[in-house]
């Protein structure tokens, strides 16, 4: 069922409003729930939904549920209410919001490819709507296994139950999906003034209008999906796909969204939630998390050194407060902005240093150390696409100091000011160790443990929803016993699994009660794992 709703308005048009794109000649009688194509159009809806997109991935994805499950964060001595998130006991009333928010965007796409396949001048936006479509069901699918994809997005009279489809199947359509972009962002990126309706940097938060960036950005999307789906059910399908990427290669740059943010009236709402709001009144989050024991244990030496990161990410390293999940007695109290490192504040990643940076710097939507971890993998599994693992793998490490630096600024290693040397340091003094020297990884199984391994490193606090699932998809980064410092499983876990954990988020009570027919019978989070978990 096709649904626009007031949030959803406002939220565009203040967008609108920051960018200064046009003026709106909006009627004060117009019921915004019945908001007309004349007034969203392409133009005005893409700039709002990915910037949506955004945000959804670092707060439901970044900064919550999953950044728990691995060990990024959890709550300070004195902080109560978390029962399900040290328990894991998850129910179809828990985390819907990892639902709910991703499907609003994606009418908001569908929205788009229907006007764009009705209208022609509207077909870049098309494209890249398909392909941002792709992205965020990947997102659904890997939390929540089956979902409706061929009859969830009709709209208007449409299907308003509408049947779920097998989750191994939703990825073969996904990636048919990023190849509908593909084809469609090639087949107009010539036309501009010719018919179509070009994009520029009010009309694209990410490439400002480049198409080529936006083509290679869907190779690095199909590459995840492959690689997910590796080994799995369909891994005749997944071999076959890995010779029809577009010949424009990947991007090795982080993708980042920034809609116009600035400091006095719509700064970036990562900064919002985890440090202050535009009057410098604290967020509630800055108060509340620190790191788990297990994690730090890759910055401060119990299983890797890594002062530069680990300067880069917290506050007052190496003497951060730590703990483990679950243990309310003995955590220690947050301090203010654990995750804050004051630099110079600049208008987009990586301008300034560290995760959160500033209140107007850009929301990473996939970095790129992740790209080159992919095509480290890849290689590591046959498909040579770009450069061996170990090259790959280097480059990997060497992006995620990239991205939590000020690039550029030194001649001298190990100052958190020029990425290129800091990695290379990293290397040399974690030598012999194989996460994070590839040479000293003898087996393959070692080698996909570093990769692994360093590409937590990398998403910690960014994208802790990727870490989760390649966590659940491989085992790695490896955990064992009890001890904070070997795991990050909770001392309060619920989970019957062996591992203690949970395999997936259940779908949510709304979807039950309006569709139970056709919703999964799925118990509890800790049975019927995703198709790609061999588990």
């Amino acid at each position: 069922m096709k649904r626009y709703n007031i949030k959803r308005i406002f939220s565009l048009l203040s967008v609108i409003i920051i960018l200064n794109s046009c003026s709106l000649n909006l009627d004060i009688n117009d019921n915004p729930n019945n908001a007309t194509g004349a007034v969203v159009t392409p133009d005005l809806t893409l700039p709002a939904v990915i910037t949506s997109t955004a945000f959804n991935q670092f707060y439901y994805y970044g900064y919550s549920w999953s950044a728990f499950l691995v060990g990024y964060i959890m709550p300070g001595k004195g902080i109560s209410g978390y029962g399900s998130t040290y328990t894991y006991d998850f129910t179809s009333s828990s985390i819907t919001g990892a639902w709910t928010s991703i499907f609003v965007d994606l009418r908001d796409y569908q929205t788009i490819i229907r006007k764009a396949e009705a209208d022609s001048k509207y077909a870049l936006y098309g494209g890249i709507a398909h392909l941002l479509k792709a992205y965020s069901y990947q997102l659904l699918v890997d939390a929540y296994g089956d979902v409706p994809y061929t009859e969830g997005l009709q709209g208007g009279a449409g299907n308003v139950t509408p049947a779920y489809d097998d989750d191994a199947e939703v990825y073969k359509l996904l990636v048919a999906e990023v190849d509908e972009a593909i084809t469609i962002l090639k087949a107009n990126k010539d036309l501009i003034g010719a018919g179509v309706i070009g994009l520029n940097k009010t009309t694209d938060p990410v490439f400002s209008g480049d198409i080529t960036k936006w083509i290679q950005f869907a190779n690095n999307v199909k590459l995840r999906l492959l690689i997910r789906a590796a080994g799995s059910e369909i891994d005749s399908f997944v071999q076959s796909a890995y010779n029809t990427f577009s010949t424009e290669g990947f991007l090795k740059e982080d993708v980042l969204v920034n809609p116009g943010y600035n400091a006095s009236t719509n700064q970036n709402p990562v900064w919002t939630y985890f440090h202050s709001n535009v009057t410098g009144t604290t967020a509630t989050a800055a108060q509340y998390y620190i790191p788990s024991k297990y994690v730090l244990g890759f910055y401060n030496g119990k299983k890797l050194s890594d002062d530069v990161r680990g300067a880069l990410i917290y506050k007052a390293y190496p003497n951060t407060p730590s703990g483990q999940l679950g243990d309310e007695e003995n955590n220690p109290a947050s301090p203010l902005y654990v995750w804050y490192t004051p630099g110079t504040a600049g208008t987009a990643a990586p301008s300034s240093t560290g995760v959160v940076k500033s209140r107007t710097a850009s929301i990473p939507l996939f970095l790129a150390s992740e790209t080159y971890f992919l095509l480290a993998e890849a290689a590591l599994t046959g498909h040579v696409l770009d450069g061996d693992a170990k090259s790959n793998f280097e480059k990997g490490i060497t992006a995620s100091f990239n991205y939590l630096s000020l690039e550029g600024s030194s001649t001298t290693p190990k100052t958190g000011l020029n990425p290129e040397l800091d990695a290379q340091a990293y290397i040399a003094e974690n030598s012999d160790n194989y996460l994070a020297d590839f040479d000293a990884a003898d087996t393959q199984a070692k080698k996909l443990e570093a990769i692994i391994t360093q590409k937590y490193i990398a998403l910690n606090i960014v994208n802790a929803n990727e870490a989760w699932v390649e966590f659940r998809r491989t085992a790695y980064p490896q955990i064992s016993g009890t001890n904070a410092e070997t795991t990050f499983v909770s001392i309060r876990s619920g989970s019957t699994r062996a591992d203690k954990l949970p395999v997936r988020l259940l779908h949510p009570q709304d979807e039950i009660n309006l569709n139970g027919a056709n919703v999964p019978k799925i118990e509890n989070t800790f049975s019927v794992p995703i198709f790609w978990d061999k588990d």
